[in-house]
């Protein structure tokens, strides 16, 4: 398992520095002057050639990125030109928000999804059945702002819609990022169980005359949430990067949030650090999500280790 462990890391550090590099080199050709927007228009020439020095700005792009990588992998991102502080601290006390976010919307997600996919693999082509997969191609369908914007007209006066003071801001964007996962985990946990269901030892369980309880939650469900598994850690990852039209549109100040507003203000140093940051998310998360399921299947340890 160590080994296994081990392998995957080395895998993803190459991806990493592949997207460090990429994401340095668009933003270095994007046109403007950084200093321009640190310091103003109006800023003298001497005082720009001396920051211009300080910043290795005038350093060849491969000496700026090898600078870069240099303080990225010691956890420096650069400075903000907007707001003059470290874009590490900026991220840093952004994150808790997202991750609180993020955590609330994942176990939202499982809790309606999961029970929704047995209640339709059971009752298949039931009422029941359509209403559930109804209900979750409508969370995977619409986009997360127009479902952000009903729930705020519905919601306006009920409950917090913009903000991040308590617990009760959490809800409606919860629900707006949990609905899509709901629906994806749902789909996914009905098409499981049901080729489970179709197996030879379900259907040896029935014969002993098992009662359908135990045969679906003792049997079937333990190897058909293996897929949902690998799901579920891949949306928390998913759900860490992609809530920036939710934070945005909530007014949540978490990484998101971040990065349009260092989008707007053209701050290159604080976008790169917010994008860096999510693509090292979404890939801890794919390998927490390959490490989850080799626990659940030691097939897959023995062939990787192979």
């Amino acid at each position: 398992m160590l080994k296994y462990i081990i392998k995957r890391i080395l895998v993803t550090i190459p991806v990493l520095i592949g997207v460090v590099f990429l994401i340095f080199v668009m933003l270095s050709v994007v046109p403007g002057d950084p200093l321009t927007v640190m310091m103003g228009e109006k800023v003298k020439v001497d005082v720009i050639e001396r920051l211009s020095q300080s910043m290795h700005l005038n350093d060849p792009w491969y000496v700026r990125f090898a600078w870069y990588l240099w303080d990225a992998i010691h956890g420096d991102f650069g400075t903000s030109y907007k707001l003059m502080r470290s874009v590490s601290s900026l991220i840093a006390n952004a994150f808790p928000k997202t991750l609180m976010l993020a955590v609330t919307a994942a176990l939202l997600s499982w809790a309606i999804g999961i029970p929704a996919g047995i209640i339709s693999a059971v009752r298949k082509n039931s009422l029941a059945d359509h209403l559930f997969m109804g209900f979750a191609l409508c969370g995977v369908s619409i986009p997360a702002f127009s479902v952000g914007m009903i729930l705020q007209n519905i919601f306006n006066g009920i409950l917090p819609v913009s903000g991040f003071s308590s617990p009760r801001h959490l809800i409606l964007p919860a629900l707006v990022l949990g609905w899509n996962a709901a629906g994806t985990i749902a789909r996914l946990t009905r098409s499981s169980l049901l080729e489970v269901l179709e197996d030879d030892y379900i259907r040896t369980a029935r014969a002993k005359g098992l009662a359908p309880v135990s045969v679906i939650l003792g049997h079937a469900l333990k190897n058909s949430l293996l897929p949902v598994i690998t799901m579920m850690a891949i949306q928390i990852s998913s759900l860490l990067s992609g809530a920036v039209i939710t934070e945005t549109l909530f007014s949540i100040p978490g990484v998101g949030r971040l990065a349009v507003d260092a989008i707007n203000s053209r701050d290159m140093p604080l976008l790169q650090g917010t994008v860096i940051f999510t693509t090292a998310v979404i890939i801890a998360g794919n390998l927490a999500a390959d490490i989850l399921y080799s626990v659940a299947d030691p097939r897959i340890r023995v062939e990787g280790g192979k």
